[in-house]
This record gives structure tokens, sequence and C-alpha cells, in this order.
């Protein structure tokens, strides 16, 4: 736990030195888009199994806040926890059956959920603004202290992130952390041990989409302002992809791989039409030279392997 006692002190120091809201707007989404992909990693890289469809998780944890808080008037902090309930059950009852496909069955699924989601954020406009977005978003309160400039949003989020990423080190590292490598090395071996396979994966499955509803809210309610092509396919693809660069079965993997990826797009804005091109390249290059992601170069780092 070194290593999150050490990030603790360096984002929690790091406004110090940054005056310019830009820069805290990228390490707030870095932090959002670490949220997704550690919940993401506990399913692709423990469980073993393939989603394309956590943007849609996403999406609505973000539009099912904001719809409530701006449609429904309820307080910013109930419309989130609701959200969050709603998208956790409806991916426990779609990981119930989706969860017995296997391999590119599984992904093209996912994949369906995502654009069924995706569209129905397009033709609901009454709801949603359609391709237009929804404004007017209101920022969360705690009691009376709101949430309402960058700096205090960055430290909320990063405060979320962290004790999400302190969870699922804590759940990793633990029993059930064993039990999902078991799955995932071999389901059948694993029901022959006497684990609930179906079971776990479900949970896994629906915990992941509870951490992704839960970014998803504290984005719509920091932005004040969404709109669907935030949580279309690519950016399914794309958390993924941060999985797969930091290191598959690795919590720092997650992270690592959601702080080199989500400032990419603006390093690259000077050459915007090769950006995909380049994008593929650095997975490429890091899965063939370092195919245990980003977390093995951190690895050799001391704090890292507590």
């Amino acid at each position: 736990m070194k290593a999150l006692v050490f990030i603790t002190f360096l984002v929690f120091a790091l406004p110090l030195g940054l005056h310019n809201a830009y820069y805290l707007n990228v390490f707030a989404i870095i932090a959002l888009n670490a949220i997704v992909a550690v919940g993401l990693s506990l399913f692709i890289g423990y469980a073993g199994q393939i989603s394309l469809g956590h943007g849609a998780f996403y999406g609505l944890g973000a539009y099912g806040s904001a719809i409530l808080a701006v449609h429904l008037g309820l307080p910013p902090c109930l419309s989130m926890l609701v959200a969050i309930i709603f998208t956790t059950f409806l991916a426990w009852i779609l990981g119930y059956f989706i969860l017995r496909l296997k391999g590119h069955y599984l992904v093209m699924a996912t994949l369906g959920i995502n654009l069924i989601v995706y569209f129905l954020f397009v033709e609901a406009e009454t709801w949603t603004g359609g391709l237009s977005g929804l404004p007017g978003i209101p920022a969360l309160c705690l009691y009376k202290l709101c949430f309402t400039t960058d700096r205090a949003n960055y430290y909320l989020i990063w405060s979320v992130a962290l004790f999400v990423i302190w969870l699922a080190l804590r759940l990793t590292h633990g029993r059930l952390g064993r039990e999902l490598k078991a799955i995932k090395a071999s389901e059948a071996a694993a029901k022959a041990l006497g684990l609930p396979v179906t079971h776990y994966k479900t949970a896994i499955f629906a915990l992941s989409a509870a951490l992704a509803a839960l970014a998803g809210g504290l984005y719509a309610h920091y932005l004040t302002f969404i709109s669907p092509k935030t949580f279309d396919i690519f950016y399914s693809v794309e958390v993924v992809t941060m999985v797969l660069i930091g290191g598959m079965g690795s919590i720092w993997g997650a992270l690592l791989g959601a702080a080199f990826l989500t400032p990419l797009p603006q390093l690259l804005d000077f050459f915007e039409e090769y950006k995909d091109i380049f994008y593929g390249l650095v997975l490429m290059i890091i899965l063939v030279w370092q195919p245990e992601g980003l977390q093995a170069l951190a690895g050799k780092i001391r704090y890292f392997n507590k």
C-alpha cells in the first residue's frame, strides 16, 4: 500500500503547482477514466472476460444522474446514487444471460449493448437532448459544500478514484482475487473445485458497471454538460486499450493506462489526421515489446512491489 500513499500525496499536492484550469481538467478526466479502467481490469484481467460495452454503463451513469437532476429536480447526490443502482441492476440482469457466451460472441453481445444505449441517448431527445447534448446539469453538493470549481472537482474525483483503487487492491489481494484468477485460468477446473463461476462472473460484471456509472455521474456533474458522442463504442475501445496497455490483471496498470492514454489526443492535436494511426502504433509497440504492459515497468520501482 506504499504506492497508494505515495500517489495520494502526489495527487493532492499537484494542484498547488498548477494554476491552469485546463491541466486540472485533464488530470480530473484521467481519474474518471481510471475508475472505469479499474472496474474493467477486474472483469478482463481477473475474471478473464472481454467487454466492449462499458461506454454504455459510463453513459447510463452520466445520463441517468443528469436526467433525474435536470428534469425531475432530484438532488445531484441522490440522482447519482439512483443512476448507479439502476445501472448495476441492469448489468446484473444482462450479465446473467450474456456471460454464458464465450470469446467473440461475448464481445459482440457487449458491443450490441453499447450500440443500443448510444442510439437510445441520440433518439430520446426529449430527455437527453439528442445529438445536441444535455446542458444545465447541477454541480454536486454535500450538504452546504458544493463542488463548483475545477480545483474542488479535482479533489473530489481523485478522492473517489483513490478509494476505488484501494477497494480494488483489497479485493484482488484477498481470497476473491485468487478465486477470480482460478476462473480465468480454467472455468471447468474452478467449477470442479466448487466455485460458483457464473455468480462470480456476473457479480464482477455488475461491479465494473457500477464503477463505470459512478465515473459517469461524476463526469456529468463536473462538466455540467453531456452529449452521446462521449459514450459511444470508441470510448469502450479506448478503455479496453487502457487496460491492455497498462497491463491486464493489474489495478495499477489500469491507472497507468489511463494516465498514459487520456492526455494523448491533446498531445497529438498538431497532426489530428494521423492521431488514430499513432494511437494504434503505440498499442502495437507496447503489446509486442512490453506485453505485460506499463505495470511491468512500474513494478521495477520499489514502491509498486508492495
